[in-house]
């Protein structure tokens, strides 16, 4: 078999009939600490904002943008493949999201993230003009 191209592989919002694949695509990465859970409700009401990589029939990756206010939105549950990592896909399914929410005219994006180093890559930093940190605290036990 030929290997797969990113020409193979097309960015589009996600649709109802996708979320099954979805729920597929980021078990895994659940599982391993590295997304927060989803459930299925929440995946569907983020469909106008949710995008989907997908290559043939099958979803290779997806992101969404969290929209809190007109203010502030967040990159969520951003999941590509494996077998597709490093060839763009999870780059792509950003600027989806950061597209959409220039379209939106929101003002600010963030991504909380354990991948520091790709967020970066992406046009994300840690700190915004003024010196803004976002700051959290964790109210749950892991």
């Amino acid at each position: 078999m030929a290997p797969q191209t990113m020409t193979d592989i097309q960015i589009r919002t996600a649709l109802e009939t996708d979320l099954e694949q979805l729920t597929e695509l980021i078990t895994p990465f659940v599982e391993s600490g590295k997304l927060l859970p989803r459930t299925f409700d929440e995946l569907r009401s983020l469909l106008p904002t949710l995008f989907i990589a997908e290559q043939g029939e099958r979803i290779v990756g997806c992101a969404a943008l969290e929209i809190y206010s007109w203010k502030l939105a967040e990159v969520r549950s951003l999941a590509v493949a494996s077998e597709v990592q490093g060839q763009g896909v999870g780059r792509r399914l950003v600027q989806a999201c950061l597209d959409r929410a220039r379209a939106l005219n929101i003002l600010e994006v963030m991504a909380i993230t354990s991948s520091d180093a790709f967020f970066m890559s992406c046009g994300f930093d840690y700190t915004l003009p003024g010196e803004k940190r976002a700051l959290f605290m964790q109210l749950r036990d892991l």
